[in-house]
């Protein structure tokens, strides 16, 4: 998988991780403005656990150093 790639699935699994939080709360169909900031917070928490699980993963797979290296970044600070 290409690094474009890579990151329109991580982009796709993000939003979905998203999705699945606000579905299982019923509120997927309330406007984005009548959320709390607790509400984006624990959706945006949601996200950036997916983006952890899958960079963790594609970490132990990455064909090249470079990636490894980016990805150590990420995950690292």
């Amino acid at each position: 998988m290409s690094p474009d790639q890579w990151q329109a699935h991580v982009t796709t699994e993000a939003a979905l991780a998203m999705g699945r939080w606000l579905e299982a709360r019923g509120r997927l169909e309330r406007p984005i403005a009548s959320l709390t900031r607790r509400d984006l917070e624990c959706m945006a928490s949601n996200a950036i656990s997916r983006f952890i699980v899958l960079a963790s993963e594609r970490r132990t797979v990455a064909a090249t150093e470079e990636e490894c290296d980016t990805l150590d970044r990420l995950l690292m600070g």
